[in-house]
């Protein structure tokens, strides 16, 4: 990773925009620890569900589907949830492919693990494509926000699944005015929504030395829409997590 000169300032404090977790297991605590930074976490976004009854409005009937497409625990918690509010039982056959094994583990919240069908890929929905191969007669239900993963669906489409986009939750911008007079040396942004939240909070908002972290295209695709500068971008070859892309920067300017 090449650092301009001009912004190469020591970093001693840091935003994750993302909430807190409920563990101290976060690959960002033992980063703070190792470097001794301020290491702060703020959800710029969160979900909301969407009603039973606007699910139905859109027509989708759970009961016309053998199997579901699980790409967040988002998806699972909505999911489950909502066929609560409809009453409706998951039958014991229902197949689940989930994009990694931690989604496919999730899955135990709800039912009973070792007796279902659950399929999982690395990350990436391509990851599934043998399993989905040879589940290719299957009807597919994938659960989604309104901001779903395009690329998901868009593999989905064009290899021909029979598959259905269910809107389940939605992501809503949070109100995070208070961080207003509060500064960070670096920032990470994880989603295209959390780069809007940003602007939406704080429409003068001016990037100065704050140095900005970002993971994937669409997130970076975003943060160059509204003219910030992209200091970390992460995943790289050498750096395929959005932590070890933190702590490659920090070697470099921290010395």
């Amino acid at each position: 990773m090449q650092v301009e000169e001009a912004r190469a300032k020591k970093v001693k404090s840091i935003l994750v925009t993302l909430p807190k977790p409920e563990n101290d297991k976060s690959p960002y605590f033992a980063l703070a620890d190792k470097y001794n930074l301020k290491l702060d976490f703020r959800g710029f976004i969160h979900v909301e569900g969407v009603p039973a009854k606007d699910v139905r409005k859109d027509k989708i009937n759970f009961a016309d589907f053998t199997a579901v497409i699980f790409t967040s625990k988002n998806a699972v918690d909505h999911f489950f949830r909502v066929c609560e509010e409809m009453r409706y039982e998951v039958p014991a056959d229902m197949k689940y492919f989930c994009i990694s094994e931690a989604i496919a583990l999730y899955l135990q919240k709800y039912i009973q693990y070792r007796k279902r069908k659950i399929f999982f890929g690395k990350q990436t929905a391509k990851d599934l494509e043998d399993v989905l191969a040879k589940h290719a007669k299957e009807r597919f239900l994938f659960p989604c926000s309104d901001v779903a993963n395009e690329e998901t669906q868009k593999w989905l489409q064009d290899n021909g699944f029979n598959f259905t986009p269910a809107v389940l939750f939605r992501t809503v911008i949070s109100d995070i005015q208070d961080l207003e007079n509060v500064f960070y040396d670096v920032i990470v942004f994880f989603s295209p929504s959390s780069v809007q939240s940003l602007f939406e909070n704080f429409p003068d908002f001016k990037q100065k030395d704050t140095r900005i972290a970002a993971f994937g295209a669409t997130t970076q695709q975003e943060l160059l829409n509204h003219d910030l500068i992209l200091d970390i971008p992460a995943p790289t070859p050498e750096a395929p997590s959005m932590t070890m892309a933190v702590e490659q920067y920090i070697k470099q300017v921290n010395k």
